[in-house]
């Protein structure tokens, strides 16, 4: 997976970070690409990167406050002025499909391409052959969803060579073999796939928080992630204010991701109040909890 964060900053742009937007390319060498959240300026900051909208496949809101939603309707025409014909998906909570369709129909505008619109309430929103994605609901003003992304492993390597060497010819058989089934040989021999396949390749898994406070379900979206993105709007002293308005803390944040488990931090939604100084502040408060911490910056592209 790679991440590109196109916006860090909460509630309100400042002059070096614009509201909140995240690209994903969940798989390496597929043509997917999605965005999580889709803040105001979102299509402009796509263009200093290798990506433009006509790309996206799935765009997942994780809830409806203007900072994360008021992109979305100039990058759906835009989307649509470029021609794009590629189907897209649209996730988020309820008042989504109202909020796209009155804005498209109030303004005279429209979408070329096949637009669907999926209003989540939790659980799996996506599960195919390659990923899942599952909603969790978290803590906020208004109804609002985390994302729990992951790979399905993928089967081990196929040992070719001790194949070949029991005798099974390569070709079409190989690729069954690879599924870990059963195949007979036209000596009658039967070959079960699993007994030449390496240890399975584990997936990677991303856990990807809406804004929040702390919250009953934020310990079974991110448990064990690869990496966890998750909102840092304040500082740790500031705890009362940030709860009561249904976000977190540095040192909230980086002790859920030590008590999940999860092998790397990114914090983001950043309150415009700090300047560089205040944020390499933030940034420390949750090292000295959670080591493993960066802070996100706009345009920072992450490897899972």
């Amino acid at each position: 997976m790679e991440l590109i964060f196109l916006g860090t900053s909460a509630g309100v742009p400042t002059k070096t970070r614009n509201v909140t937007a995240i690209l994903l390319s969940p798989l390496t060498n597929s043509p997917e690409l999605w965005l999580f959240d889709c803040g105001e300026g979102t299509q402009h900051q796509m263009l200093h990167t290798a990506y433009n909208p006509g790309k996206l496949t799935r765009i997942f809101i994780t809830h409806l406050h203007g900072d994360h939603i008021f992109g979305l309707p100039g990058l759906l025409c835009s989307r649509s002025m470029a021609g794009s014909q590629l189907p897209l998906t649209v996730y988020g909570p309820k008042g989504i499909r109202q909020f796209i369709e009155m804005s498209l129909a109030l303004s005279g505008s429209w979408t070329s391409y096949p637009l669907e619109i999926i209003e989540i309430d939790g659980g799996v929103v996506l599960d195919d052959d390659d990923l899942r994605v599952t909603a969790y609901p978290l803590t906020h003003p208004v109804e609002c969803y985390g994302f729990r992304i992951e790979q399905h492993d993928k089967p081990g390597a196929l040992d070719a060579a001790r194949l070949i060497a029991a005798g099974v010819t390569p070709g079409p058989l190989f690729q069954q073999l690879k599924q870990g089934k059963s195949v007979t040989l036209e000596d009658g021999r039967v070959v079960n796939g699993a007994d030449y396949l390496g240890a399975a390749q584990r997936g990677k898994t991303l856990a990807l928080f809406g804004d929040t406070g702390p919250a009953d379900a934020a310990l079974a979206l991110a448990r064990d992630a690869d990496l966890m993105v998750h909102e840092a709007t304040l500082e740790a002293d500031m705890a009362e204010k940030a709860n009561e308005r249904g976000h977190s803390t540095t040192v909230q944040t980086a002790d859920l991701a030590r008590t999940a488990g999860v092998k790397r931090l990114v914090v983001t939604h950043i309150s415009s109040r700090y300047d560089a100084a205040g944020c390499e502040a933030l940034l420390a408060e949750c090292q000295a909890v959670f080591p493993g911490s960066e802070m996100a910056e706009d345009f920072l592209t992450v490897a899972v």
